[in-house]
């Protein structure tokens, strides 16, 4: 069971995974939609089932005796970032969507993490004991990577950690820039019985790099000769993540194991400093010479896939073995000013959990929400066979607009009106949507959503698509336009945008999934193909409900030939007041377990 033993969690903020058991369900259980309401709606932007502590600063998951563990950094302080001096917040689920809040896994209180707990990741061992590797930061401000193990692992809480004092154990290296040099990926066991982590590097020569180390007790680790990657170009990378895919198509995920062969395929992700966003390729990894070879692609991660076109960073994957799945989770950062969020007393969510697997054809990456998001449909209204006209629009009724889920399945007729598309064009495509947005009439679209709309529309978010013709073949654009989502002036409100890899031609369909909660709105375009985060404060949302709407602002008509959108039911998300679990209720888990 080589899986089982190396399941792990993960990166930037922390995850441990585990799969639920029935002794645990009592933790999944809903507060009262009355209660959850009452205390999420303190303001008008707190989310309702995206992961975020109760209060304060966070940007960050692992799986372990039944039990989801999300290890976080946190600052429980104030919502900011303050002087990094972080802490490692830690909450608990069995089905990744209700949260209960437990005390901080770590805190900085150690010479090798005085001045802040950073990002890391988690690893079982081969007994099944999860251990961390984190970036501390130490008395003289330099990051150095430790190691710390749980208290008593038979917990499957995990609620008090132990970090050894012959910590460092992976010292600054002497051509690494003093705080460029963080955030160890999960450890993976190669063929020759020694572990090995991967973790970013500034090199003093300007190289951003990953680095490879090596160690048979996880105590004394020693550097690979070779980078598992390296650029001159991209300046500073973080938060590797390094982890095997099934075939094309095969949804089940694979952890790590000598057993999936030298021709299993990897993916190689990267959180590049310069124009935060991650980008991901696909390749071989060697686990003799401890090297990547991307597939197709050159060594600047830039020009890699990207895992969202959006507002989000810090992306990291984990194995869930309960499932048989790869999750991926995200970090969205507030885009409203500072001031704004210390005075909610919150800053930054988590996007929804997502399933990722290699696509049919092998050329990337799809993704999708969790099936267990759908355990949150209330209210539904359908659609079949609508069609839309040039300049049509249509309300969708019966749902409330700022706590829904659509999926809608747009069929175009007619790719005769398609617009040219420059080639330089091809090269940047949000500038592109900012070009062509919803309101500039097109030949094949713009055409898709309103949400979080006001009744006079002034207020709206835009996610939609637009298909140009380009060297005799058609390429479909699409995009989360901001910049009417709010009447205010100072708020980051761009548009963002992604071309779907998809064959038009021969499908004459596109699909499109929105899930939207209060200020966050996430979209996946073509099943999944291409994925748009944003962050939306509108101000009608203070003294009135949001709406939701269908458009066609293309020459041509398109049919929708099915739409189905729901309320979703509020998750309980270590809500104000909601306590932490007691010493009583871990006791009787224990038992129970």
């Amino acid at each position: 069971m080589a899986g089982l033993r190396l399941a792990a969690a993960f990166a930037v903020l922390l995850c441990l995974l585990l799969s639920p058991t029935a002794a645990l369900r009592w933790l999944a259980d809903r507060v009262p939609e009355s209660n959850a309401a009452a205390a999420a709606g303190r303001d008008s932007y707190r989310t309702s089932y995206h992961f975020q502590p109760a209060e304060n600063w966070q940007n960050g998951p692992m799986y372990y005796k039944g039990v989801y563990h999300f290890f976080y950094q946190h600052n429980p302080y104030r919502a900011t970032w303050g002087n990094g001096n972080l802490s490692w917040g830690h909450s608990v689920s069995v089905d990744l969507i209700n949260w209960s809040a437990l005390e901080n896994a770590m805190d900085p209180d150690s010479s090798f993490d005085i001045n802040g707990c950073w990002s890391g990741s988690a690893t079982f061992l081969a007994d099944g004991t999860p251990v961390f590797l984190y970036t501390g930061i130490d008395a003289n401000n330099n990051q150095v990577q430790n190691v710390a193990f749980p208290k008593n692992a038979s917990d499957p809480l995990l609620r008090e950690w132990v970090k050894p004092s012959y910590n460092p154990v992976i010292a600054l290296p002497d051509d690494v820039v003093h705080d460029n040099f963080r955030d160890p990926s999960t450890a993976w066991l190669g063929r020759d019985g020694l572990w090995r982590v991967a973790v970013s590097a500034g090199l003093k020569d300007g190289t951003g790099s990953t680095l490879v180390y090596r160690s048979k007790d996880f105590r004394q680790w020693e550097r690979n000769a070779e980078p598992l990657y390296s650029s001159d170009n991209s300046g500073m990378v973080e938060c590797p993540d390094l982890f095997p895919v099934a075939g094309p198509g095969d949804q089940n995920g694979l952890d790590y194991a000598p057993s999936n062969g030298a021709e299993a395929s990897y993916v190689l992700k990267q959180s590049v400093m310069v124009t935060l966003s991650d980008y991901y390729v696909l390749g071989r990894y060697d686990d003799a010479a401890d090297t990547f070879s991307p597939v197709e692609a050159d060594n600047d991660c830039r020009t890699w896939h990207r895992f969202d076109y959006g507002h989000v960073y810090a992306s990291k994957s984990f194995y869930d073995a309960g499932k048989n799945r790869r999750v991926l989770w995200s970090w969205a950062n507030e885009s409203d000013p500072e001031a704004d969020y210390l005075a909610r007393g919150w800053a930054g969510v988590q996007t929804v959990p997502r399933r990722i697997w290699l696509s049919d054809d092998g050329k990337q990456l799809l993704q999708w929400p969790i099936e267990e998001i759908e355990t949150l449909r209330k209210t539904r209204v359908g659609l079949l066979g609508a069609e839309m006209n040039a300049g049509g629009m249509n309300e969708i009724i019966g749902v409330a607009g700022r706590q829904v889920d659509v999926e809608v399945v747009f069929e175009v007729p007619s790719l005769e009106g398609a617009e040219n598309l420059d080639p330089n064009q091809l090269l940047d495509p949000q500038r592109l949507c900012g070009e062509k947005g919803a309101s500039v009439l097109g030949g094949v679209g713009p055409f898709g959503l309103l949400v979080l709309a006001s009744g006079d529309l002034q207020e709206h978010t835009s996610v939609f698509f637009r298909v140009f013709r380009h060297e005799g073949k058609y390429e479909v654009l699409m995009c989360t336009d901001l910049r009417r989502s709010t009447t205010r002036a100072d708020v980051y409100k761009p548009p963002y945008g992604g071309f779907v890899d998809i064959d038009i031609e021969k499908e004459r369909s596109i699909s499109l999934r929105t899930l939207v909660d209060h200020s966050v709105v996430e979209s996946y375009g073509g099943g999944g193909r291409t994925v748009i985060t944003a962050r939306a404060y509108p101000e009608h949302v203070a003294t009135a409900n949001s709406r939701l709407f269908m458009f066609n602002n293309g020459t041509g008509a398109v049919k929708v030939s099915k739409l189905d959108a729901w309320d979703l039911a509020p998750a309980k998300v270590n809500l104000p007041g909601d306590g932490l679990i007691t010493a009583a209720s871990s006791m009787h888990l224990r038992q129970a377990y």
